[in-house]
């Protein structure tokens, strides 16, 4: 296969590039070829990919192509080229969260996503790279370095799940899967042009040790398109009854936009959070498309109030256990997880309980709010992205921000009212830096949340421009 062709072939949706595989028009093989070329020629800058082992995935087009020879029957993600977010075990992988006491890390099982698209036909070149423990939009760590943004490599790509993103945008593979507490999916694939996809609770289920009755830390896919994106769901939407809370969706294998005009409320800063001009501008522009469509839009939001507390306190219980886990190397994790463990370890059991009483507050005011609405839409991101050299944005449209947790509270609100909610391209600053328009759903209304998203992106295009990499 000549560049050309390469270069055409990663640009496909995987969707398509699956559909190829299928009809013999493509092997595995080579469209594994044609991604470990974009990785070749652009992960040196880019450091998306990381812990490659491209003899892994060499097997695994193989044993693919063997099959497809024979006629077998293949899965519904057959020849789709990915990595898995480092966040996530995997035996054929290092898996390090980003931590220098687990760089050598090998897991002896995969993790519930990764064994799920492994058996859907998927073919894994590495990991994808995240911050430590995936703390923090910005993904950088000790171990593997920075992430660096593809429509300008000296700027954030965002996080958790920057590696995850920028691989896509780079087309280095065809599909993701990330993870989602505070804005890890929707951050970074606001600020690469892809889309990031925080499902309702639990519809991505649960595996090994995690704390199953947590509703907030939720895995989901990221793609190029939102065909794609429904696809990875419905392999990650499988059921699993050793997940309690796990809900199960009904994800057409078509995903077709609305037969009606929808009823639209646009939040242009989330409960007054400061939001700098050029992502508001933007975003403002794309609720302009969204009227166009002929669906009703109306300036309005939830009540907010108690959100912020009750997402600090909740992430904060996550780290706690974390401490001691970590206790011997504690000195060699970032000063920013340490506060998280601290924190975390201070909060009494009084604590816990006002923090998810006030969540479920939350949770009964977003059902009243969609009893008027099918569809809120707001800013994901209050900042375009930063220098690499910065930890975190210090102030936002001139006010001072308290934390590296504060710059995130326009996803972080969000997360308390566990909605379905998505990073949908929205179009470019004036410095050509992207920007996501996000779309949150009904309770449990995921599904019909990716047809808003459909019509949407077919109206507007914005998803379908790519960087110009050197």
């Amino acid at each position: 296969m000549n560049d050309s062709a390469s270069h055409d072939l990663v640009r496909l949706s995987a969707v398509e590039q699956h559909r190829m595989f299928s009809a013999g028009e493509v092997s595995a093989r080579e469209l594994l070829d044609a991604h470990l070329a974009q990785i070749d020629a652009h992960n040196p800058l880019l450091n998306a990919i990381v812990g490659a082992r491209p003899e892994v995935a060499v097997a695994a087009a193989a044993r693919l192509d063997e099959a497809q020879a024979a006629g077998a029957e293949v899965g519904p993600a057959a020849g789709l080229v990915t990595a898995y977010k480092d966040l996530g075990d995997t035996k054929d992988f290092v898996t390090t969260n980003g931590t220098p006491s687990f760089a050598e890390r090998r897991p002896k099982d995969d993790s519930l996503i990764v064994q799920r698209m492994n058996d859907a036909g998927c073919v894994a070149v590495g990991k994808t790279n995240t911050p430590e423990f995936g703390t923090g939009s910005h993904t950088f760590n000790e171990i593997y370095g920075t992430t660096v943004n593809p429509w300008n490599p000296k700027l954030s790509s965002g996080g958790s799940s920057g590696g995850a993103a920028v691989a896509l945008r780079a087309g280095m593979v065809a599909i993701a899967d990330g993870s989602d507490l505070g804005g890890s999916l929707r951050n970074p694939a606001g600020w690469n042009n892809v889309i990031g996809f925080r499902p309702s609770p639990r519809a991505v289920p649960v595996g090994g040790a995690a704390n199953n009755w947590n509703p907030m830390p939720i895995s989901g896919p990221m793609a190029r398109t939102i065909d794609d994106l429904a696809l990875l769901l419905r392999i990650m939407n499988q059921p699993y009854p050793a997940d309690p809370l796990y809900r199960q969706l009904d994800v057409p294998t078509e995903i077709t936009p609305p037969d009606r005009p929808l009823r639209v409320a646009w939040s242009p800063t989330l409960g007054g959070l400061p939001v700098e001009r050029d992502v508001a501008a933007v975003v403002e522009a794309f609720r302009d498309q969204v009227a166009a469509l002929g669906w009703e839009v109306t300036e309005d939001e939830p009540d907010f109030s108690g959100a912020d507390q009750t997402f600090i306190a909740l992430r904060a219980f996550m780290y706690g256990s974390l401490g001691k886990a970590m206790a011997s190397v504690i000195d060699t994790i970032k000063d920013s997880v340490i506060q998280e463990i601290r924190r975390g370890e201070s909060q009494s059991g009084l604590d816990l309980d006002t923090a998810y009483r006030q969540l479920g507050v939350l949770w009964r005011r977003g059902v009243d709010f969609f009893q008027k609405y099918d569809l809120l839409l707001a800013p994901v991101t209050q900042v375009s992205p930063f220098p690499l050299e910065q930890e975190y944005p210090t102030e936002v449209d001139g006010q001072p921000m308290a934390s590296y947790l504060h710059w995130m509270l326009s996803c972080c609100r969000v997360t308390t009212l566990g909605l379905p909610t998505m990073s949908l391209p929205a179009g470019f600053t004036a410095a050509g830096m992207p920007v996501g328009a996000q779309l949150i759903g009904a309770p449990y209304g995921d599904v019909n949340l990716l047809r808003a998203a459909k019509a949407l992106e077919t109206a507007t295009g914005h998803g379908q421009r790519w960087p110009t990499l050197g």
